[in-house]
């Protein structure tokens, strides 16, 4: 059964997805800093396809049924695909310095790491003093 003519098409752009859209865009390749830090980039990628089609009915034959042949069922095809493509930046993963640290894009997210960054600092200063004040209490009264 030969190929219907959407099917060209739907081929020749998931094929084009495919060489636009690979793991490389999605975690890029590493980029060596002068001070030895190793940056990975980490990007978000979405992709959307639409296709479709139609055969039109030829007026013409309809009106000559003694000419229509079985052999010419075949109708006249019209069809269309697109697709579209976003790669947007949202990370960078650096390692170095015997650490990895993941640093967000986006400023919005990057000020609430930062407050839960700074509420656990707080919390380990606090734990910090208390323990310090136990050990002065306990060398006071000892």
């Amino acid at each position: 059964m030969p190929e219907h003519p959407i099917e060209g098409l739907m081929k020749t752009t998931m094929n084009s997805i495919k060489e636009m859209v690979d793991v490389n865009t999605i975690v890029g390749d590493p980029v060596q800093s002068p001070d030895g830090l190793i940056i990975i980039p980490i990007s978000k990628v979405s992709f959307g396809f639409a296709s479709g089609g139609t055969e039109f009915n030829d007026m013409t034959r309809r009106n000559k049924k003694d000419d229509y042949n079985a052999e010419e069922k075949q109708l006249p095809f019209g069809g269309g695909a697109g697709a579209g493509v976003s790669i947007q930046p949202i990370a960078f993963i650096v390692v170095g310095n015997e650490q990895i640290k993941m640093l967000p894009v986006d400023e919005g997210s990057n000020a609430i790491n930062n407050i839960i960054d700074l509420v656990g600092k707080l919390a380990t200063d606090l734990m910090n003093k208390k323990n310090t004040n136990n050990e002065i209490n306990n060398i006071e009264t000892s």
